[in-house]
């Protein structure tokens, strides 16, 4: 099939992007100006890299013509600092997102493929583990910013029979992770603890997450290409909860050494408990995760030595 993949050169979307080319796949990657191709492409893949502005009608216009399947794994703004300006998050991601719609019906694009976020849009949970009929109520603005497209995304099915599916992701870690940025537990973790600086716990590290790998969330994208059942929306998902402390843990049986820790006060926004439930995903998509914790932090830690600008102070 003919892909566009917006954000195709992120963590998540490159790691997509390999996956998708294993199927013989031709894929259009569309990047911010001045973004580069994440590796070399053999001759034998297809990939044709453009950038621009996902605010310009005809720049998405550009990038969808011709293409069977639309991957929108754009986002401008992080779950923790999203609060902090929820202008510019509906702005940049809620308005983009419905101009993409537009162009989606003006070039009869079948079918798009939402990145949404199932650590953020459920909020504190009712029951455990969270399935997908679960109350949506997040608490921050990046949770609500991301269901509000799920919901347009829902709408445009409905009035133009674009067909869209929505993966709600838990907690993804692995290669490629920005180590500058270190988004996330495992990436801020890990690239602490290789460089021997000490972790900062936010209350008792008690607080329990679902990690899901890259590669596991790369497959349930490659899956969710081919299906044709009725559901629309799934939660990508490890199905087990690790509590920071128990993450830690792992961390220090990967690494072979102790890490240091300091502990802050909790933060009102953190949920106590998220673990989703992968059910359907399985049933419908016939998606399983693959990577264990211990084995994904194996490879995650291998990928940030390789990688590190620095370790140990040294250059």
């Amino acid at each position: 099939m003919r892909i566009v993949i917006f954000g195709g050169a992120g963590f998540i979307g490159s790691s997509i992007a390999d996956r998708l080319l294993q199927d013989g796949h031709k894929l259009r990657i569309f990047e911010r100006p001045r973004v580069p191709p994440y590796r070399k492409f053999s001759p034998a893949e297809s990939v044709e890299w453009i950038t621009g502005d996902l605010m310009s009608a005809a720049d998405v216009s550009a990038a969808i013509e011709g293409v069977d399947v639309i991957l929108h794994l754009v986002s401008t703004t992080l779950p923790k600092s999203s609060n902090e300006d929820p202008i510019f998050d509906v702005q940049s991601n809620l308005i983009a997102s419905l101009q993409l719609m537009a162009a989606m019906v003006k070039g009869k694009i079948p079918k798009i493929i939402f990145i949404s976020s199932g650590g953020t849009v459920y909020g504190n949970p009712a029951y455990l583990p969270i399935d997908e009929n679960h109350p949506t109520n997040p608490a921050v603005s990046y949770g609500i910013t991301k269901l509000a497209i799920e919901k347009y995304l829902m709408l445009f099915q409905n009035l133009y029979g674009i067909r869209a599916l929505i993966l709600r992701v838990s907690n993804p870690y692995g290669e490629r992770q920005r180590i500058e940025t270190a988004q996330g537990a495992i990436g801020v973790f890990l690239s602490k603890a290789l460089q021997h600086k000490p972790l900062e716990i936010w209350g008792d590290g008690e607080v329990i997450r679902d990690y899901i790998h890259v590669s596991d969330v790369a497959e349930a994208f490659a899956k969710s290409i081919s299906y044709e059942g009725k559901q629309s929306i799934f939660n990508i998902s490890s199905g087990r909860g690790v509590s920071l402390n128990e993450l830690i843990g792992e961390i220090e049986a990967v690494l072979g050494e102790k890490i240091n820790k300091n502990h802050l006060p909790g933060r009102s926004f953190d949920v106590p408990v998220s673990v989703l439930n992968n059910t359907l995903a399985s049933k419908e998509l016939g998606w399983t995760p693959a990577v264990t914790l211990r084995d994904g932090l194996q490879r995650t830690a291998q990928w940030m030595r390789n990688h590190m600008l620095f370790i140990n102070g040294n250059k």
